[in-house]
């Protein structure tokens, strides 16, 4: 192996061909404090490519002996999170991990735009030491996140065993993630418009099946979009709970959203995509429409329900969320229209 301040460099050892996070595990030396939760999370980053260029994204990818692997690990931030006393809601909490209902308006983890008064620096105060130090110094414990301006629940490892057994059911899709969501319009499988779209389908129960490639925006950067080439495969089920009428007209309506695959963005893209933005969305949504809904202050969505194997116990969890009072204020106003 060789290293660098910017790449490592490791070639499979011999023996039958193994998927590429176990192959890299038993490859990288412990000095390059590579875990193997930690490597399945830097290529899903698309850090690890093969010597050609050529990125590799799946960890259950099967490898020949003998391949020659690089490593590009984002920098490392130098500073670390300090620990601030800001108010938790704790759904569960043991010795490996803690759950949270989070609010809306609180940044997952420091940024350059957010360096202070986030959830990293809550849980630093609020569980001293006892963080998994997996993932780097600037997000101790953090396995998954959501958007600063969605609510809801949010699981974090309080050990390197729960973070590298979370990191997997994640990497593998196991998770239950369910999400509730206040859209512009009605999903209906009479609209003609969605019958028309790739990758639309519907399933039992009326649910909407979206499948779409996510990956960046090819004329802005910062956002993320539905792609004919490239990207990651997405998949997300929408079901409507409630549709939402301004006389006979729909105008919205609450869907329950669950997740096959974690994206970026993934919900807001894919209902943007299908014609169904998010309330309130000011990266994706819809200018005008029906007024609580166009003036509705962040992207109307809330993680409700999470549900997951304990790494260590093994016991089956299921947590959930209700909806915040602000999404619920909007649900009463449109009710009465």
């Amino acid at each position: 192996m060789s290293t660098s301040v910017e790449t490592i460099r490791v070639t499979l050892g011999p023996g039958p061909a193994q998927r590429l996070d176990k192959a890299l595990a038993a490859a990288v030396p412990e000095e390059a404090g590579l875990s193997r939760s930690r490597l399945q999370a830097l290529i899903a980053e698309g850090a690890v490519t093969q010597a050609d260029g050529a990125v590799l994204i799946d960890p259950r990818i099967a490898l020949a002996p003998g391949t020659e692997i690089v490593i590009t690990p984002p920098p490392a931030t130098p500073d670390r999170a300090e620990p601030e006393d800001i108010p938790l809601v704790i759904v569960h909490e043991d010795e490996d991990l803690i759950v949270i209902d989070k609010p809306a308006g609180l940044v997952v983890h420091p940024a350059a735009g957010a360096p202070r008064g986030t959830l990293v620096n809550a849980l630093l105060h609020h569980c001293g030491g006892s963080l998994s130090g997996i993932g780097g110094t600037i997000r101790p414990g953090i396995v998954h996140r959501i958007d600063k301006d969605t609510s809801g629940l949010l699981v974090v490892a309080k050990s390197d065993r729960a973070h590298h057994g979370l990191a997997e059911q994640f990497a593998d899709h196991s998770i239950d993630r369910r999400y509730l969501a206040i859209t512009h319009g009605v999903p209906e499988r009479s609209d003609p418009r969605l019958s028309g779209l790739a990758g639309i389908s519907w399933e039992g129960g009326g649910t909407l099946r979206i499948e779409g490639n996510i990956g960046r925006h090819p004329g802005d950067r910062k956002r993320m979009a539905v792609l004919n080439r490239g990207g990651k495969r997405a998949v997300t089920r929408a079901r409507v709970v409630e549709r939402f009428e301004a006389g006979e007209k729909p105008v919205g309506a609450l869907v329950e959203c669950r997740l096959e695959t974690g994206r970026t963005h993934q919900i807001r893209v894919h209902l943007t995509f299908a014609g169904h933005a998010l309330a309130g969305d000011q990266v994706y949504g819809r200018k005008g429409g029906f007024a609580p809904l166009a003036t509705f202050p962040r992207q109307a969505l809330h993680a409700a329900r999470l549900g997951f194997v304990h790494p260590v116990s093994r016991e089956m969890l299921q947590f959930d969320a209700p909806i915040p009072p602000d999404m619920a204020d909007l649900i009463t106003s449109l009710r009465r229209k």
